[in-house]
């Protein structure tokens, strides 16, 4: 009579992850999908790996793994340099439920658009020779406008204060109050390194559209970075005399892109009572 045998081989471990997350700061609470970070903030992220091979080296046992993450905006674009990284550990026989961490950190750069961002993720098994990957998708609440091909302003609004957050629907100033004008500039082009050069003048006008004063140099931002700046944000103030007439008024706002070699105006009439 014959037997058959059969040896049955241990299950090799399967590379996985274990958790990828996002934290509001170091070895904090995990946050929710819904949670949105804003322009400006600081995101904590962390990835556990479980299932790794390790490799045995003079009677001890040593895992060795390498990872990779990249920060996109919801088109796809860097928000900042790509990371990487190793882990190399003793693993010893206590530690049979450690899992292999790596941490991150990275700037939610201002001026971005709302939206669902991602981080890819790889992570490479030197020992097994076993690659895996994944995406972490996650909110950001940003300032959104409308995109434009040429130079142009958006949200032009009259204030009496520069803090006001809600715009004069008919400006009218009184003498000796102080104007504020707010607005955001879009449609310039950028150079190489993302390099932008933007400046605005401001002039005012009479019913006839004769010019009463001028100032053209009022402000100016030029700037490279990393992560395109998609817009800039711009303000202005005007004060009026005791001594202005009572009267209807233009203010006319120049706006120069010194890269794209753009011009546009902004014409808002206001009223002196």
């Amino acid at each position: 009579m014959w037997f058959a045998t059969a040896a049955l081989a241990l299950a090799q471990p399967k590379l996985a992850f274990d958790r990828a997350a996002l934290h509001q700061f170091e070895d904090g609470p995990v946050l929710a999908p819904n949670y949105e970070f804003v322009p400006g903030e600081t995101a904590y992220f962390s990835c556990r790996i479980a299932g790794y091979r390790t490799a045995k080296n003079d009677d001890q046992q040593s895992v060795k793994l390498s990872w990779e993450m990249r920060v996109l905006d919801p088109s796809g674009v860097p928000i900042e340099k790509d990371k990487s990284g190793k882990i190399a550990e003793t693993v010893l026989p206590q530690d049979k439920d450690w899992k292999p961490k790596f941490l991150a950190t990275f700037i939610i750069p201002g001026f971005v658009p709302s939206g669902t961002y991602h981080i890819p993720i790889k992570v490479k098994d030197e020992v097994a020779g076993t690659e895996i990957s994944m995406d972490l998708p996650f909110k950001v609440h940003g300032h959104d406008l409308q995109p434009s091909e040429t130079l142009v302003a958006r949200n032009v609004q009259m204030l009496r204060a520069e803090d006001d957050r809600v715009p004069m629907k008919n400006p009218v100033y009184h003498p000796g109050d102080m104007l504020w004008a707010r607005f955001d500039i879009v449609g310039y082009k950028l150079g190489e390194g993302n390099h932008f050069s933007v400046s605005y003048g401001l002039a005012v006008l009479n019913a006839s559209g004769e010019q009463l004063f001028a100032q053209p140099d009022a402000a100016s931002e030029e700037k490279s970075s990393f992560y395109p700046q998609r817009y800039v944000p711009g303000v202005l103030s005007l004060s009026l005399n005791d001594q202005v007439a009572k009267a209807p008024y233009i203010l006319l706002v120049t706006i120069h892109d010194k890269v794209g070699n753009q011009t546009f105006e902004i014409r808002q009439p206001f009223q002196v009572e």
